[in-house]
């Protein structure tokens, strides 16, 4: 990728656009594809859409129970229990969806977790990082052979705007010196954007191609770790939790961009990309606002993803993919 590639392509689609209008007239029978955190909020939306276009779609969940319930109705979808947070339960999931199927066309990342208080899992590691990205890692890392078998994979990585709040902290990833939750979440969501640049890299020669994207605001199941004054503070809700920021999208429009990045023939081709409102996003200069949109070069900057990649298989064992 180099930077003239990370521009707006013209697509039909805007920020108003529903996952229904992306996945209009689209045959994905035959298809099969995972979604993690496919039974909540943009998951949930993501997995109905590609089920109702007839793909199987796989659904990894933390809480199977609640995910079964979720997708009582979905015909087309299953779920395997896998926590992000515990690598060793990232790794069977991975196992269990080797031994039942032969391919993966999409492998959609959409599970994660904001602002959370302090948490460590593992050898200590910080939370927010080990779940939206370690975990993501570890679980593409494992299903790899999967997604060169299908031809044509392509892998999207739900980012955030939340990205602009830092890049990748070199000196102190797991917040040994001091914690603060959403420096946390705008770390794990560079860590999300920059594993798309370098697996892209690594997997093009397989026929994979992988995005990350924002969404854009949406309230889900994601605040649920932050109060509800903070949320009222902030302008996202009122006193009873609706919504009343006018920028927010509906669940159904914050899943279209993913859906966008998994099947759109404008994307053929093209890869390592950071998407927002159903294309490409520009590079926004430092110190711009993080909701005037656009994506920081430290996001999508090469060496820096490469240099991610590195430590990510050092610290988790995953099994190298090599070009």
């Amino acid at each position: 990728m180099t930077a003239t590639d990370q521009q707006p392509l013209g697509s039909p689609f805007s920020a108003a656009t529903t996952a229904e209008d992306v996945m209009a007239g689209r045959d994905l029978s035959g298809t099969t594809a995972v979604v993690t955190g496919g039974y909540s909020g943009l998951g949930l939306e993501t997995t109905r859409v590609l089920t109702a276009a007839g793909a199987r779609v796989v659904v990894p969940a933390r809480r199977p129970d609640v995910a079964r319930a979720a997708l009582r109705d979905v015909k087309g979808s299953e779920v395997v229990p896998m926590d992000l947070a515990d690598l060793d339960s990232v790794r069977s999931a991975a196992a269990h969806i080797s031994d039942r199927i032969d391919r993966i066309d999409l492998l959609m990342a959409v599970a994660g977790v904001m602002a959370t208080p302090e948490r460590r899992v593992g050898p200590g590691w910080e939370g927010q990082l080990t779940a939206n990205h370690f975990g993501h890692f570890t679980f593409t890392s494992e299903l790899y052979p999967l997604l060169a078998a299908a031809g044509g994979a392509r892998v999207v990585v739900n980012s955030s705007a939340g990205h602009t709040l830092t890049g990748i902290r070199r000196h102190d990833p797991h917040f040994r010196t001091g914690y603060d939750r959403w420096l946390a979440y705008g770390q794990a969501k560079t860590a999300n954007a920059l594993f798309a640049v370098h697996l892209d890299a690594l997997g093009r020669g397989d026929g994979i191609r992988a995005f990350a994207l924002h969404p854009g605001k949406i309230i889900t199941g994601l605040q649920r770790e932050m109060k509800l004054e903070e949320q009222i503070e902030r302008g996202w809700v009122d006193e009873h939790g609706h919504v009343v920021g006018a920028d927010f999208k509906t669940p159904s429009q914050g899943a279209a961009t993913g859906l966008w990045a998994a099947t759109s023939p404008l994307l053929d081709g093209r890869g390592g990309l950071y998407l927002e409102d159903c294309d490409v996003a520009r590079v926004s200069a430092p110190g711009t606002p993080m909701d005037d949109g656009g994506v920081r070069a430290y996001a999508v900057d090469p060496e820096e993803a490469a240099w991610l990649w590195d430590l990510s298989v050092a610290l988790t064992g995953a099994t190298p993919i090599t070009r």
